[in-house]
């Protein structure tokens, strides 16, 4: 009966050992992130982008399971996304996608560059998001941050922008997904910091892309929600 007893006691030792080692050797899946974008996110991965920094500062939580890919093209709006979706996005087979698009919307529309308005851009937005849930990928939205800096409300496009992330925060209500409102944050950023209701400077370089401040902002606020997915 000793004999046995010690048995047992010698074997449930080993297969606590075994366990603890497994546990402490077995790394966590790798989680692929798609950056689903335009300009801001193209330039993310330039050195101080915020891509990089956000990479930055996962290493420097000795975070490794997050492999962050920039699809990215400057210049583009919603429907230029939504043609490129299958091809630069799930394709890919992301476990996640961080869309940040809508500025370009806003300021082509109102340069004539541009047909799209409110209406197009809730449509095309929303089919993205349609088509990216179906293949089980999950999704972090992104509101468009700034044209123009002015922390009074007066720049030129703040009602336009504003009805463009307003669709964006509905739909992200109606299909319950995270969203990082990069707008209501950097005008909350302004406030404190903007204290000549300065048009550029703060934030961006030129009223819409991000300066350093920009992206050390932009990618602390986007890594927040990215840990909570």
């Amino acid at each position: 009966m000793r004999i046995t007893t010690d048995l047992i006691w010698i074997f449930l030792f080993v297969t606590i050992v075994v366990l603890i080692s497994f546990l402490k050797d077995k790394k966590p899946k790798i989680k692929r992130i798609i950056f689903f974008g335009d300009s801001l996110t193209e330039y993310g991965t330039e050195p101080h982008g915020y891509i990089s920094v956000m990479k930055n500062l996962l290493s420097q939580e000795n975070i490794d399971h997050y492999d962050l890919i920039n699809s990215g093209i400057a210049g583009d709006e919603v429907r230029d996304l939504l043609m490129r979706l299958q091809k630069d996005v799930i394709a890919k087979l992301p476990d996640v996608v961080v869309l940040w698009i809508g500025v370009n919307d806003v300021w082509y529309t109102n340069n004539l560059f541009s047909l799209s308005n409110t209406e197009e851009f809730e449509k095309d937005y929303t089919e993205i998001v349609s088509q990216i849930l179906s293949h089980k990928i999950k999704l972090v939205l992104v509101t468009p941050a700034v044209i123009g800096e002015k922390k009074d409300h007066t720049n030129p496009l703040d009602i336009d922008l504003n009805k463009h992330c307003d669709v964006i925060r509905n739909i992200a209500e109606k299909f319950k997904l995270p969203l990082c409102d990069m707008n209501a944050l950097f005008h909350l950023f302004e406030e404190r910091h903007n204290k000549q209701n300065m048009n550029k400077g703060i934030l961006t370089i030129d009223g819409v892309h991000l300066n350093d401040t920009g992206n050390r902002f932009a990618a602390g606020e986007i890594l927040k929600v990215l840990k909570e997915v």
